[in-house]
């Protein structure tokens, strides 16, 4: 995988790519209590959609009952953040029970994936009474603090985050997106994103990538980036700016308004990548003293509340990334071994590895089952198994869920590296499908399906041969599918990548599989509404 050799890339770029969001939006009544359906998606032959309580009375909601209809040929597959029922075409949603009441002048969302077309659901009623008017809700003592002097609009402007959310059900599928420390330069990606897009609602755990392995000790990454940049009041997570002597900055600090926020929310600190993956080799030769500087790194007082854990991303512990390491199969097992006892059992200890599932091939020159014992989950790289590294093509999916005929490599897909890993003894629970959130593409293409030839790398935004999802759903919008993701050709360029549909499809073979969830590379790479992580939440249920 190729993601931290795009970072000097990255960093230096000065081209911002946004892509704006027009919601279809339906909203009932004018009443003390609004209710307003949202299209945040729509595939075709499916749909997201985001329905938001508005409360503009002066007492806090407890509790909230949603009845409606949706038109013949539409209907809910998956709901999250709230209890959804049906008869036939006429559904029921009601509060979770963890949720809190609704203040006044705030908004809850919840949210569900249906299928065929977006269609405005009909005869909305809320709590027994027409959606927004007529029936005053159950209410409780309005809170000490100040309500809003006027009433807020169904949507908060853009400053204003979306409302706080609790935990999922602790034995539910994991959600786990990496946030790129260097996002924060010319991608203008900030933690405060992450909120305002509804994807911290949607993710269980958020990777930080990376920190540095050097000399086979862990040490920070970007130091500006990670504690040190000031963060005025609009770009900031909760709308209040730095201060110029304040202990903490940067994306850091923003991380921890976001769990403040959010507080089922873990933060895991993510060590190596393509670039730092060398430093491993001499951590291996000490892992002990690895482990403490990890861990006295994770847990500075600076910072201790923001980190939940440690992710490492060793590419490849036994065999050749961007160097080639030779240290043994046990290798990787001390590794973990030493962090899992330097940072004991409640601590998170995360790693993603290799996903070449071939014969001979890199999970095999690794004992990664024996180091699943002290891991909370694996996170093989089910991505960049194809791309225009290869400059002369043929053209493939860079991330096929199976094989296929003609696919350049047997054992290239994800199927064959989870079967892989499962068969060495890793539990299927312990084990995360991996999601791209960008393409990879060639130029100089005349064939439209796949296995054709090429004359180099496509050109990208940041990079040649790659860009994002964002991007690419306007500019060269999927037109086939093989092997469980999606294709197209826009002029002589040739690009792969995942679509909310494809996605829907990975997430049903997780769920099939018994895994324990998913996780993508990276945020940055998503619509400003989420509609990849919307995707994967809703199809893992």
């Amino acid at each position: 995988m190729k993601r931290s050799l795009r970072r000097a890339l990255w960093a230096g770029a000065v081209v911002a790519v946004t892509v704006a969001a027009v919601p279809v939006t339906t909203a009932f009544g004018a009443g003390t209590v609004t209710t307003t359906f949202t299209k945040a998606q729509d595939w075709g032959t499916g749909h997201e959609t985001r329905v938001t309580v508005t409360n503009g009375s002066s007492a806090t909601v407890t509790t909230w009952r949603i009845e409606f209809d949706l038109p013949s040929g539409t209907t809910i597959s998956s709901a999250w953040d709230a209890d959804v029922t049906s008869s036939g075409n006429h559904y029921v949603a009601v509060k979770k029970s963890w949720a809190g009441g609704i203040a006044p002048g705030a908004s809850f969302s919840w949210g569900y994936n249906g299928s065929g077309a977006y269609k405005a659901p009909l005869n909305c009623t809320i709590n027994g009474a027409a959606c927004g008017g007529g029936t005053t809700p159950p209410t409780t003592t309005p809170p000490t603090t100040t309500p809003p002097t006027t009433t807020p609009p169904t949507t908060p402007p853009p400053t204003t985050p979306p409302p706080t959310t609790n935990p999922p059900n602790p034995g539910g599928k994991k959600v786990v997106g990496y946030f790129a420390e260097w996002g924060v330069y010319g991608r203008n990606y900030h933690v405060k994103n992450i909120q305002t897009s509804g994807s911290a609602a949607k993710l269980t755990h958020i990777l930080y990538a990376f920190g540095n392995t050097t000399g086979g000790r862990c040490s920070i990454g970007d130091s500006y980036a990670d504690y040190e940049k000031a963060y005025t009041a609009a770009d900031s997570v909760d709308g209040v700016a730095d201060t110029w002597d304040q202990p903490l900055r940067g994306s850091f600090n923003q991380l921890r308004k976001l769990k403040q926020m959010n507080p089922h929310l873990k933060v895991i600190w993510s060590f190596g990548g393509w670039t730092w993956s060398g430093g491993f080799t001499q951590a291996a030769q000490n892992p002990a003293a690895f482990a403490e500087s990890c861990y006295n790194l994770v847990e500075d007082p600076r910072w201790a509340d923001v980190f939940d854990g440690i992710d490492v991303d060793w590419e490849y512990p036994n065999a050749c990334g961007l160097t080639c390491d030779t240290s043994g199969p046990n290798a990787f097992k001390n590794v973990i071994s030493a962090l899992r006892s330097k940072f004991g059992s409640s601590a998170l200890v995360t790693a993603a590895i290799t996903a070449d599932g071939s014969n001979g091939g890199k999970i095999d020159a690794t004992d990664y089952a024996g180091a699943i014992g002290n891991l909370n989950w694996l996170m093989p790289m089910t991505y960049d198994y194809f791309g225009a590294f290869a400059a002369q093509g043929p053209t493939a999916p860079h991330s096929p869920l199976t094989s296929y005929t003609g696919i350049p490599q047997q054992g290239f897909n994800s199927d064959a590296a989870i079967q892989k890993l499962k068969s060495k003894g890793v539990p299927a629970n312990k084990l995360l499908l991996g999601i791209g959130f960008y393409g990879r593409g060639w130029t100089g293409v005349t064939q439209a399906a796949p296995g054709g030839s090429a004359t180099g790398a496509a050109p990208g935004t940041y990079e040649a041969g790659i860009e994002d999802y964002k991007v690419l759903k306007n500019t060269c919008p999927a037109t086939g599918t093989i092997a469980g993701t999606a294709y197209a050709k826009c002029g002589s360029n040739w690009w792969s990548y995942d679509t909310p549909s494809t996605i829907n499809g990975k997430m049903t073979y997780a769920n099939n599989q018994g895994l324990g969830g998913a996780f993508f590379w990276e945020l940055s790479g998503d619509t400003s509404n989420g509609e990849l992580i919307g995707a994967i939440k809703g199809g893992l249920g």
